[in-house]
């Protein structure tokens, strides 16, 4: 803690390595900036990837990748993965495979988006 740092703003902020970069970052200032919930460990996944072209370690995406288009998105939840996928196979007809961090890969087809309503 430095000199001017008040005891009320000392929080345990997360870090972050990544091997490929031989780096650490400790995400006082991403924590400080951002409202409660924001996710600031996800949102720094996702512009380190941005920036550098991988992952910190320790974070794999789940991947959702058209079948017949060069659509595709990455995302850090099942949950946004799943309705990108849904969703472009209902307005396109087209299969999506849904690719999680472990495990089986998922076709998600036109005819198995259901109905949510």
């Amino acid at each position: 803690m430095t000199d001017d740092a008040r005891p009320d703003d000392k929080r345990d902020a997360p870090t972050v390595a990544c091997e490929r970069c031989d780096r650490e970052w400790v995400l006082d200032r991403e924590v400080n900036d951002l409202d409660p919930g924001s996710h600031a460990i996800e949102q720094f996944a996702l512009d380190h990837e941005r920036h550098t072209g991988h992952y910190p370690d320790g974070v794999t995406p789940w991947v959702a990748r058209c079948d017949r288009c060069p659509d595709g998105e990455r995302f850090l939840a099942e949950r946004p993965a799943r309705r990108w996928a849904e969703t472009h196979a209902r307005h396109t007809r087209h299969t999506v495979r849904l690719e999680p961090p472990t495990g089986a890969v998922e076709a998600v087809s036109p005819r198995d988006d259901g109905d949510r309503s």
